[in-house]
């Protein structure tokens, strides 16, 4: 076999240093990427792209706070998104619950989102229920979770609350990708009070936090000089609902309908064979009676 000739030795030889050479030897400015290729016949030289860096997704928010059926927000808010009716706002109800045991798991927790749970549904209405703060609870009670009662904590709280519900109205908007048109606020018991207490303040509640309708459930009462405060702010349907057995809240229920009626709010009131707690039906008459208001319904 006769020699290579010269210039096949020259490219031999250039091939052999150029795969030698180390990338801190390329001239400043280049990159592996871009080192041209050997000039061969039929050479290439292919440099592996970088691996993409994964991105991993948050995980799902977890909460003690929601019973099975109930989706998570976050720690603190448990929501339910059913479709809305065709043709219908659509429509969200933050209830605020009773006193619940800071437990786990308890018979008010269950009870009390269970209620909001099928009640929505049955409305095509979303919900939100958010968990209140320990220690506003009555005597024995202390430390459960509730909502402020008396005049000095809802000074205190209530503006900082409301805040709070705004912002997880805002939460569930974005979960839900939608604004929702019609805003109720509502709640049992503990709840109920401080609903009852803040629905003749509109100046504490925030602008993105219009509330279309309230609803005080087995519980509720109107303060003194509550007729001329109710008044002076912009009236809404207000539901009013307990139980005949319910001996420690159907006396101040009363008198806040009243108080409710002789300020020109438009109300409803209804009573029922039960004793205290939150029921299904007080929802399904406030949902109704809200709607015949905004004259969804007629």
């Amino acid at each position: 076999m006769s020699a290579p000739s010269a210039g096949i030795r020259r490219a031999l030889v250039a091939l052999v240093l150029a795969s030698c050479r180390s990338p801190a030897t390329l001239d400043a400015g280049a990159s592996v990427a871009s080192a041209p290729a050997p000039d061969v016949p039929g050479g290439s030289a292919e440099v592996p792209s970088a691996p993409v860096a994964s991105v991993e997704a948050p995980p799902p928010a977890t909460s003690d706070w929601c019973v099975d059926g109930l989706s998570v927000l976050d720690a603190d808010d448990c929501y339910v998104l059913p479709p809305p009716a065709a043709g219908e706002p659509r429509r969200l109800l933050v209830y605020l619950h009773g006193i619940v045991p800071p437990t786990p798991d308890s018979p008010q927790k269950h009870t009390v989102e269970n209620v909001v749970l099928h009640a929505s549904v049955r409305a095509g209405v979303a919900a939100l229920v958010p968990r209140g703060r320990r220690g506003l609870g009555p005597p024995g009670a202390r430390d459960w979770w509730g909502w402020p009662t008396t005049s000095g904590a809802i000074a205190e709280l209530a503006p900082s609350i409301l805040r709070r519900l705004a912002e997880s109205k805002r939460k569930l908007e974005a979960v839900a990708g939608v604004r929702f048109e019609r805003t109720y606020l509502a709640g049992s018991s503990s709840g109920a009070y401080f609903v009852a207490a803040v629905a003749a303040h509109e100046e504490l509640f925030p602008a993105d936090f219009p509330v279309d309708g309230f609803g005080a459930m087995s519980g509720g009462a109107a303060s003194e000089g509550g007729v001329e405060r109710l008044s002076r702010s912009r009236p809404h349907p207000f539901y009013v609902g307990f139980g005949t057995y319910d001996e420690d809240t159907r006396a101040s229920s009363r008198f806040l309908a009243s108080t409710l009626r002789a300020a020109h709010w438009p109300v409803r009131v209804a009573e029922h064979p039960f004793g205290h707690g939150a029921k299904e039906v007080y929802l399904d008459e406030a949902f109704a009676f809200w709607d015949e208001s905004d004259g969804l319904v007629k």
